[in-house]
């Protein structure tokens, strides 16, 4: 199994990487070790600076870094959106000061891209195990009413305490362990990709995500209720998955259909009854179950009695598939995404034909590999629902309707090779959703 330290040496961006207990107390070394003759700016929100932010900033002036006043962002609604990049941005670009991160998710993105913006590296102080984002390359920002991937590097040295993420609110906790269940369906996209020859599996990169990944999320209960291993292995298993987009500079290793029903999510705008926005965890939970019930029904199909003939029938021309997907996309703010990334992944009919007698010809090796690969359903949902995750669509303000329209929006918006396309290029899609539905 690759261990963190033979992926630190392989990484591209992060240098240095401190995980464990009580060790809040090496971050002024840290960045002194990390960005000699600089000084630091504590970058954080109002609870990870009750959490942490503080903490730093002291341990920075009394081991005579002279740091830059914080910057505490305030607002009762924070989200990573493009007008705090420019707050930033302003902030960074007028100091010599590094920026340091203290937080999750929002934070980490924000002071990642504005870092990058203003010619920068930059450092992360993790409060909790509740994404993968901290060592990954790119930042995502909701921009133009679309949540969009910004190319920019992973910071250069992550500090992470147990004991400071171990007391994180447990739905935090229950994101992360979401976010890295998800890992699984996304390695079984890839597998099928490969298989199918559209896009070559990366052995080390896939590697550092699923080797130890199985074990990271054997005990939900014990991760729920704050068991100090169970973090460890958990933010681990989160920051591999960041260093896997750092290494093969793309969100592949880590992510599959499963985020593209949360990033369709994000780009409509959607919140609860109650106003709030359910976390990327959260939507992605949901997301990976329902890539799991595909993935279900693809083993449970005959696929060596596959009509490919068929399916090249029904398939559209390039022109109608356009069509398509301007009509289905036409009264959203992101009307011309389905064009542009149908476009980018469209194969023409003889190209199908070749595809699709690829996977009946080898669906007994496939079937194998991803049957290997995907832990059932049922159990899926069990152990989310020990974390604490969602397992129902209405737990995140998704109704079953929406849900079902989810499918093939979905598989519109992202040129990535994914179980919807297989589904969609089978014509196997409605039966599986009444399957899944019924």
């Amino acid at each position: 199994m690759i261990t963190l330290e033979e992926v630190l040496y392989q990484a591209s961006d992060t240098k240095m990487l401190r995980i464990g207990e009580g060790i809040i107390n090496e971050a002024a070394e840290l960045f002194a070790s990390m960005f000699p003759d600089k000084r630091p700016v504590v970058i954080a929100d109002a609870t990870t600076w009750g959490v942490a932010g503080e903490t730093i900033h002291n341990l920075f002036s009394k081991a005579g870094l002279n740091p830059e006043i914080p910057h505490i962002f305030s607002d009762k609604e924070f989200h990573a959106e493009w007008k705090y990049i420019e707050t930033l941005d302003n902030l960074l670009a007028n100091t010599d000061a590094i920026g340091v991160a203290v937080g999750s998710g929002t934070i980490n993105d924000l002071t990642k891209l504005s870092s990058h913006r203003c010619g920068k590296r930059y450092m992360t102080v993790a409060t909790a195990a509740s994404m993968d984002g901290y060592t990954a390359y790119g930042a995502s920002i909701t921009r133009d009413g679309a949540k969009q991937t910004f190319s920019c590097p992973a910071p250069l040295a992550l500090l992470a305490d147990i004991d400071i993420i171990a007391t994180a609110p447990a739905e935090m906790t229950a994101s992360g362990y979401a976010d890295l269940f998800a890992k699984v369906p996304a390695g079984a996209d890839w597998i099928i990709s490969d298989a199918l020859g559209i896009e070559p599996i990366d052995n080390f990169s896939f590697s550092i995500v699923q080797d130890g990944l199985k074990l990271a999320l054997s005990e939900p209960a014990e991760a729920r209720a704050g068991n100090k291993n169970c973090i460890k292995r958990l933010i681990e298993g989160l920051v591999l998955s960041g260093f896997a987009m750092q290494t093969h500079k793309s969100s592949r290793p880590a992510s599959g259909a499963d985020h593209q029903f949360s990033h369709l999510w994000n780009m409509e705008n959607h919140v609860m009854a109650d106003g709030h926005v359910p976390s990327h965890g959260f939507q992605v939970s949901i997301g990976m179950l329902m890539s799991t019930a595909l993935y279900q029904q693809l083993l449970n199909e005959d696929i060596a009695a596959l009509d490919v003939e068929k399916c090249v029938t029904a398939w559209p021309t390039l022109t109608e598939a356009q069509s398509k997907a301007r009509e289905m996309f036409k009264d959203s703010d992101f009307p011309t995404i389905g064009e542009t990334e149908i476009t980018a992944k469209y194969i023409d009919h003889n190209a199908l034909r070749m595809q699709l007698n690829l996977l009946k010809e080898n669906w007994t090796d496939i079937r194998h590999r991803l049957a290997t690969q995907i832990i059932p359903y049922e159990e899926a949902k069990a152990r989310l629902a020990e974390v604490g995750a969602p397992t129902e669509p209405e737990q995140i303000g998704i109704s079953r309707e929406r849900l079902r329209n989810s499918f093939l929006r979905a598989q519109h918006i992202r040129r990535r090779f994914t179980i919807l396309d297989i589904a969609v290029r089978t014509c196997l899609l409605d039966k599986w959703l009444d399957g899944i539905f019924a």
